[in-house]
């Protein structure tokens, strides 16, 4: 199984929980919050994940630690968002088997392939 992770944006703590209360258990695709832009705090957030899925627990640690690696330009400007965003905001982030995530995009166009 393959995954994917990317950082989606910056949100008030309170609409991001209404989010997740309102939105379709979607298996394969985590969204997750964390008032921090760290390594360490992306990791923490994502740990749960793969035991509620049954993923592989080391490839989706991996996975987060390679997108840290290879997107310096975007983790800075995610972080000076959540700064500039405030203490009640939050820095939304997905995890997803790529299948699922596929899987997702075509609901949220109208199409079933």
């Amino acid at each position: 199984m393959k995954y994917t992770f990317d950082i989606v944006g910056v949100s008030p703590i309170w609409q991001f929980f209404n989010n997740q209360q309102q939105k379709p258990n979607n298996q394969g695709v985590e969204y997750l919050g964390t008032q921090k832009c760290t390594l360490d705090a992306l990791i923490e957030t994502v740990e749960p994940v793969p035991i509620k899925w049954g993923w592989n627990s080391e490839q989706v640690i991996e996975t987060v630690v390679q997108f840290w690696l290879n997107n310096a330009d975007n983790i800075r400007y995610w972080k000076a968002r959540l700064n500039d965003a405030g203490r009640e905001n939050i820095l939304v982030a997905r995890v997803a088997d790529i299948a699922a995530l596929q899987a997702e995009f075509e609901t949220l166009l109208g199409k079933n392939w």
